[in-house]
């Protein structure tokens, strides 16, 4: 194929929450009820034996999958040839902060809240890694609920208090955005508010050249937001961070494997990555509800490099020139091709009409 890009083998993570027992409110106890007294570390080591190289770091809920007791452990079950490439915030399952955490109307439950974020980062540049923000428990469940000014002003003195603590540290912080579950209305609900974010915390006077986005490619398509067009955006503006990738019917976050749906956006959405010269890595945010935990995670490793491998081979000629006039058809003409619907193909498809 003329004009193929090269793939960029990108390096691969996956969080481990992924591995346990996959609760549900219609299933509390969860899908696979034998992880539930597992340690972490056990997980961790089911998943590094049976993924092996085609994962190369794992990620972490600060408090609720990684704590400083349990560290040694993980990593002594990570080995030598993976590594915690992100710590994330960890107080969404927390029932203390059903009201929300920097958000909360309690002040000590909001400083409280800053320490948790300052003690996660602390650990984040221990270890080398980065720091996650999906805030899903800073909104409201119903109108009336919350005065959004304050609620606001909060929200972004806490932010800017996480943020100037990883910049003390040298570690990257990622925002991720999420437009419901577990707060109805999350206050960081689509990309342009992740985007709003960092430039009100800059003009608050806060360095936020460290302060990128996660795209959680499930949350995207839950906003009707393409995956292509914003992740180009999020290159354009330098704030392309992170990718959490999984799929889903469109309306939940189901967290399935990735490529079981939305695969023409998949494929887009590798293409910018590897035109924009991404250099971060592809993280695997999957919820096996039903599924073996291996394989899926190990499915959703294969498929979205064979996705990749299409996005690449399309021709980069003559899908620049349907782009430049807007041409859909010319656009899915390439498309195809490299999907296998060749000039050949067309051919035997027109005979075998001739013949019916």
């Amino acid at each position: 194929m003329a004009n193929a890009l090269s793939n960029p083998r990108w390096k691969t993570s996956v969080g481990i929450w992924a591995f346990g027992p996959a609760g549900t409110r219609f299933v509390p106890g969860g899908y696979h009820p034998e992880m539930v007294d597992v340690p972490v570390e056990d997980r961790v080591q089911r998943a590094v034996q049976g993924l092996g190289p085609l994962v190369h770091g794992y990620e972490f809920h600060y408090g609720a999958e990684i704590t400083e007791d349990n560290l040694p452990r993980i990593r002594a079950a990570l080995g030598k040839d993976h590594d915690i490439y992100c710590i994330c915030y960890g107080l969404v399952p927390d029932p203390r902060f059903k009201l929300g955490a920097l958000t909360n109307p309690d002040p000590k439950l909001r400083a409280s809240a800053v320490t948790h974020h300052q003690a996660a980062i602390d650990m984040a540049a221990d270890v080398g890694a980065h720091y996650i923000i999906w805030p899903g428990n800073e909104g409201y469940n119903y109108n009336l609920q919350r005065d959004y000014q304050a609620t606001w002003g909060h929200f972004l003195e806490g932010l800017q208090a996480a943020v100037e603590h990883a910049n003390r540290r040298g570690v990257t912080v990622f925002l991720e955005h999420k437009n419901s579950e577990p707060a109805m209305q999350i206050l960081m609900r689509n990309v342009g508010m992740a985007l709003f974010i960092i430039y009100k915390l800059q003009s608050m006077g806060t360095n936020t050249s460290r302060l990128l986005i996660n795209m959680d490619w499930q949350h995207l398509i839950m906003n009707n937001e393409p995956l292509g067009e914003f992740a180009s955006l999020l290159l354009r503006e330098g704030k392309m961070g992170h990718q959490h990738a999984n799929s889903g019917w469109g309306s939940f976050d189901d967290d399935n494997m990735t490529g079981a749906s939305f695969i023409e956006q998949t494929v887009d959405l590798a293409r910018v990555l590897a035109e924009g010269g991404y250099g971060g890595r592809i993280g695997f945010d999957l919820y096996p509800y039903t599924e073996d935990t291996v394989a899926a995670v190990r499915r959703s490793v294969l498929q979205w490099e064979f996705l990749t491998d299409v996005a690449l081979r399309i021709d980069s000629e003559k899908l620049g020139a349907a782009k430049a006039k807007a041409d859909a058809v010319g656009v899915y003409t390439a498309f195809f091709e490299a999907l296998g619907l060749t000039r050949e193909y067309e051919e035997r498809v027109l005979a075998d009409y001739a013949r019916r």
